[in-house]
């Protein structure tokens, strides 16, 4: 992978189907949506919140993960879409996610989440205001989801 991920084709496609996505669910642009698909996939890859998103599989790995997320969860992006969305969160957490993860995918989309994370070294962190939504193509088949916040706190 490039040291600058959101040039590949992969990911330019999948900006564009996170962006596409949170619109068709609440009406709203996730950041302003100027030029090409190029462009829009770098103005995510550089917006001043997270955006993180993982597949549709059954232990779904993470696909994305804009600069604010390679930085918060301390990885690269290679080592980034290698790990499961699972251990974005703490054993004991994990059950509380799965319950937001599914009501997400019931509803398309779900606002005001709150939830403790965890970083790849072990830093936990609380975080306030995320949006998750349900990732489609452009048939409407559900194809993954995504999370925005821009509101977290340091737990250690």
């Amino acid at each position: 992978m490039t040291s600058q991920p959101w040039t590949d084709p992969a990911a330019i496609e999948w900006s564009k189907l996170v962006l596409n996505s949170f619109r068709r669910w609440t009406g709203r642009e996730l950041l302003e949506r100027a030029g090409d698909p190029l462009c829009q996939a770098h103005a995510l890859f550089l917006s001043p919140f997270v955006v993180v998103s993982h597949g549709a599989d059954e232990d779904p790995l993470l696909n994305y993960g804009n600069q604010m997320a390679l930085d918060l969860w301390e990885l690269p992006w290679d080592q980034f879409v290698q790990t499961p969305s699972r251990l974005t969160a703490e054993p004991i957490n994990r059950a509380e996610r799965e319950w937001m993860l599914e009501q997400a995918k019931v509803r398309g989309y779900l606002d005001n989440y709150r939830g403790v994370r965890i970083t790849s070294t072990g830093d936990r962190f609380l975080v306030d205001n995320a949006r998750i939504w349900n990732v489609v193509d452009a048939q409407g088949q559900r194809v993954g989801q995504a999370a925005s916040f821009a509101q977290w706190t340091w737990l250690n």
